[in-house]
């Protein structure tokens, strides 16, 4: 069992890292694989609307790692997309990926590429915007027809400066409880489907 996650952050290793990692550690516990790809100093391209992706099931574009990425998803049990709030909103490699994302998984609807797959979205915030944040990434998992996982609270944190959301112990409690009912429900679909 394999969770990956997608950091958008600009920044590599970042607040938002920060958070992908105590997911992980619970996951972790539970004995479930992780990796993390970091958009940070590359360039997503946004999709060109030529619709060449309908049934080949990626991107046919190879300027930037969208199709190394989107390949690293279908395997992926689970999937935690990351993004820091920046205007209020995700970053712009993270729109672009997940753009290209959705155009791919919709021209390949009858393959139902994502579908069933486990889907967790955490933010880093210095103050607001973290709600528009995580509903833009929800809104991905929920058109493709994931299964999205909970917490305690919302999945955000706050910092500004690189590590300051450690000191938002609330915010990381949030994310440890995030991974303990991501490995649940990855779990729990495992077993359904071996019965």
């Amino acid at each position: 069992m394999k969770v990956l996650a997608i950091n958008g952050s600009a920044g590599k290793d970042g607040n938002t890292a920060i958070l992908i990692n105590t997911v992980f550690e619970e996951l972790h516990k539970a004995g479930i694989e992780t990796e993390m790809v970091q958009l940070a100093g590359k360039n997503i391209e946004p999709c060109k609307a030529c619709w060449a992706c309908g049934g080949r099931k990626n991107c046919v574009h190879k300027k930037d790692l969208f199709q190394e990425i989107f390949e690293k998803m279908l395997q992926a049990d689970g999937i935690i997309l990351g993004s820091p709030v920046y205007t209020a909103n995700i970053s712009a490699n993270m729109q672009a990926f997940l753009e290209r994302a959705s155009v791919v998984a919709d021209m390949n609807k009858r393959d139902n590429l994502l579908q069933h797959k486990v889907g967790a979205a955490v933010t880093a915030a210095r103050r607001g915007g973290a709600l528009p944040t995580l509903d833009a990434m929800y809104h991905f998992f929920m058109l493709q027809n994931m299964f999205v996982v909970g917490s305690s609270y919302w999945a955000m944190a706050y910092g500004q400066m690189p590590g300051d959301v450690r000191k938002d112990e609330e915010g990381l409690d949030t994310m440890k409880n995030l991974g303990r009912n991501m490995a649940y429900l990855l779990k729990a679909l495992e077993e359904g489907q071996a019965g």
